[in-house]
């Protein structure tokens, strides 16, 4: 079975030429599961020939628009494609009421059933499990209540469990580490260098130093720093402060899959 990541998005706020906002498909024991949904995702699908039959769960980390403006557009293509299987979204309640205006004029008549599970992004705890997966929040600290998610295969038939931590938006965090110790990969924002890290304090984000130290102190195998800003174009210098920190760190890269 495939355990994989595949990047759709990892720009920051603002769409570039280079970079698309957040997005990202983990695939886990036969299932696809969206993290996050900017701009463009939709597109970034279609064009990698993604199977969204296979799309099972939506987790949104947070609503700022960069990470869930692109959820109208998906939601809506999918019943215009003929959708009949649930999709099933994990957020903030406040999502829903946001969506729901949207859905009511734009969506009337939907081929499938959209089902919202509110969750509460400062508190730890499963927000869904099946017979051969969890995943879990991680809270995080940014300017709105954000999460990160921690998926967890259950079953390995005496083979080591895969588990995969996304984390998005945050400031430096070390509450996070013992909740992810030695994952197999870990996806962490990095939207500076160290050269703007006096941004960091104001619009709550990471450099690319610190979520290698997250890293690091987690002692993770693997290490994928993405969320870049439009204002650092040479992604190369993000890789390099990392990997003095973090030797196993690998930038991502749009349309792009990695082991987990």
């Amino acid at each position: 079975m495939s355990a994989r990541v595949t990047i759709l998005g990892c720009g920051s706020a603002m769409p570039t030429f280079q970079n698309s906002p957040s997005s990202q498909i983990v695939e886990l024991c036969d299932k696809s599961f969206l993290i996050d949904c900017g701009e463009g995702t939709q597109l970034a699908i279609r064009k990698l020939g993604l199977h969204t039959s296979r799309l099972y769960t939506v987790f949104i980390s947070h609503l700022h628009g960069d990470h869930c403006f692109g959820l109208i557009g998906l939601i809506s293509t999918l019943s215009m494609m003929g959708r009949t299987q649930p999709l099933h979204i994990y957020a903030h309640g406040d999502l829903e009421k946001l969506l729901r205006p949207l859905l009511d004029y734009h969506c009337e008549g939907m081929s499938y059933e959209l089902v919202f599970h509110h969750i509460n992004p400062r508190k730890q705890e499963v927000i869904f499990e099946d017979r051969t997966i969890t995943v879990e929040t991680i809270p995080l600290k940014h300017s709105v209540p954000t999460c990160g998610f921690l998926f967890t295969e259950r079953h390995r038939h005496q083979l080591p469990r895969k588990r995969y931590a996304y984390c998005s938006d945050t400031m430096f965090n070390p509450k996070m580490v013992q909740q992810i110790y030695a994952v197999d990969t870990l996806y962490h924002e990095s939207t500076y260098t160290e050269e703007n890290n006096f941004r960091c304090t104001k619009t709550m984000h990471s450099t690319a130093k610190q979520a290698a130290t997250i890293a690091q102190q987690a002692k993770v195998k693997q290490l994928i720093i993405g969320h870049f800003s439009a204002r650092e174009e040479n992604h190369s210098t993000f890789l390099k402060e990392a990997k003095q920190v973090f030797a196993n760190t690998i930038l991502a890269k749009e349309k792009t899959s990695f082991d987990i």
